[in-house]
């Protein structure tokens, strides 16, 4: 039986206990809020800074929240303007929330609700973009970033097409990551970038609007002066003015039956068209090369006389029997040669990928053209 001497020892423990607890719950209030108001004037002076370089960046409502382990700023809705490094240009959102986690300072995450619109200074906007959910992901210093995520998912990109919108992307899925290889964030960046889709589509593409693809790319730019916020227009002329290129270091791209996989490098030329050569693979050619209609581009060009030459040095008479069948079937001569390769097991073909001048052909077999990138 507990005497009155322990049950007075066992009372002054636990309000012993309970005095330590206040004062850790009152130190850690305390902290998150100088942590809080530290927050607020890093973000005054980022916004000064950026200010001064061009760069403005402004917020309808801001509010600061999170307690006790978090650090969220909201604001909604979002905008920035930047008057630097080539053609003015907007961007707004609906919202966008920034979470900093306080053991964590270093690894930002944030939430963007859109639409987000993109014009040039003072006109109507020229790119919208939406999605279901957007989140983003920020590690290293903010002002300095070593890596970059962005996930999307159901996002779409139109542009502005006289009284409507054009689409051009849509996908069920999307991810960006970005890193940095080499250089810094403001001197001779080599930014390495991964790009994976699932159930993605380019109506505005001939070779990408037959069916939706799922596809992962690894690419490498280099030729970057710096990596300060400019629209990608401005940054792939720098590229060229730099003599830089855009390594393709593994793709896999899947459309239907027709799986690829390929590695490159491919440069810009002085008027903005990809310049270069991929090596790809690919299994089930000819079910994109009948979706994409290619044998009534290739009846109607010069390219059959190297349709059937290609196919020639490939094994004589394969010329002659393609060139009975482009009318209907171009594929025929492919499907001949598959099975020089292996791709996953299935019999494949190995072709040239080559951009000239934006002209796109896999091996001799025109492909389309693809749009200046400046």
């Amino acid at each position: 039986m507990a005497t009155p001497e322990s049950v007075r020892r066992r009372k002054r423990r636990f309000i012993a206990l309970i005095v330590v607890l206040l004062m850790l719950a009152g130190g850690w209030s305390a902290f998150w809020f100088y942590a809080a108001s530290q927050a607020q004037q890093a973000i005054a002076g980022w916004r000064a800074r950026e200010a001064k370089a061009g760069r403005v960046y402004t917020c309808g409502r801001q509010s600061l929240r999170g307690f006790p382990f978090r650090i969220e700023v909201d604001c909604t809705p979002a905008a920035a303007s930047f008057k630097s490094g080539g053609v003015p240009f907007d961007v707004e959102t609906k919202r966008a929330l920034v979470v900093a986690q306080i053991y964590s300072p270093n690894l930002l995450i944030a939430e963007v609700t859109g639409p987000l619109t993109v014009s040039e200074a003072g006109k109507a906007p020229e790119l919208v973009a939406n999605w279901k959910q957007a989140y983003a992901s920020v590690g290293g210093n903010p002002l300095a970033p070593q890596r970059v995520a962005i996930v999307f998912d159901n996002p779409t990109l139109a542009r502005a097409a006289g009284a409507g919108q054009e689409t051009l992307l849509q996908a069920g899925h999307m991810e960006i990551h970005g890193r940095l290889v080499g250089g810094s964030v403001w001197n001779k960046p080599v930014i390495e970038l991964a790009l994976s889709m699932k159930q993605a589509a380019l109506p505005a593409v001939r070779l990408a609007a037959a069916a939706p693809v799922d596809g992962d790319i690894v690419a490498t730019l280099h030729g970057l002066d710096d990596f300060s916020p400019k629209p990608w227009p401005a940054r792939f002329r720098e590229i060229q003015k730099n003599g830089g290129y855009i390594e393709i270091t593994r793709s896999r791209l899947s459309q239907g039956q027709t799986l690829a996989v390929g590695a490159g490098k491919l440069s810009l030329t002085a008027d903005g068209y990809l310049q270069g050569k991929l090596n790809v693979t690919a299994a089930g050619l000819e079910h994109f090369l009948n979706a994409i209609g290619a044998s009534m581009t290739v009846q109607k060009s010069p390219a059959m006389d190297k349709v059937a030459g290609f196919l020639d040095k490939l094994s004589p008479g394969l010329g002659n029997l393609a060139r009975e069948q482009v009318g209907s079937h171009l594929s025929f001569g492919v499907k001949a040669i598959e099975g020089n390769s292996k791709l996953e097991g299935k019999p494949a073909v190995t072709l040239p990928l080559v951009f000239d001048q934006g002209a796109v052909s896999l091996g001799p077999i025109p492909l389309g053209q693809t749009p200046k990138l400046f």
